[in-house]
């Protein structure tokens, strides 16, 4: 997740404070994984010293004066080519899962087993996140499919791998 620049696009939508910042953040971004106000304060400190962001005065708050956040045209230039710029996709063929296996295999350990522990796992996330879909807010029910998808694929690799797996020991062991 690029912080900063989703931080810049939510000024792009409107000028915000810190706190406002943060809450539509973890609402639409991030909710099971919140970001730290010290987080959103530091990278704002950052913007503002790239002129991507301009800091208003402080305002009187119910508590502390809070200062409003405004992007400039240099922010909002790199708002728009982020966006339409692709995800970048994966660029290794290394994954964690797929490291374990080997070095299971490597070791003389049983992976079959490492491999049903995984799939257990997937299958009770997927379970969690189904029940996200059925009775979160659209923008969870849309993050919680994202993360299924994953898990699907996934769990379609383990399956495949599961049934090569005396080939690819015959092929990483000494």
């Amino acid at each position: 997740m690029n912080v900063p620049l989703t931080l810049l696009g939510l000024l792009e939508r409107q000028s915000s404070h810190g706190y406002d910042l943060k809450r539509d953040y973890d609402t639409y971004f991030s909710p099971g994984k919140p970001l730290l106000l010290g987080q959103v304060y530091s990278t704002l400190g950052r913007l503002a010293r790239d002129g991507k962001v301009v800091v208003g005065p402080a305002e009187p708050g119910a508590g502390p004066d809070r200062k409003r956040y405004v992007i400039t045209e240099r922010g909002a230039t790199d708002v728009e080519t982020w966006l339409t710029e692709p995800v970048e996709t994966e660029q290794h063929l290394q994954t964690e899962l797929f490291t374990k296996v080997v070095l299971a295999l490597m070791l003389g350990r049983d992976a079959s087993a490492y491999l049903d522990l995984q799939r257990a796992a997937h299958v009770q996330r997927m379970r969690e996140l189904t029940e996200v879909r059925r009775k979160g807010p659209l923008v969870d029910r849309l993050l919680a499919d994202h993360s299924i998808f994953r898990l699907e694929a996934d769990l379609r690799w383990i399956d495949v791998t599961q049934a090569r797996l005396g080939a690819l020991a015959e092929e990483v062991r000494p």
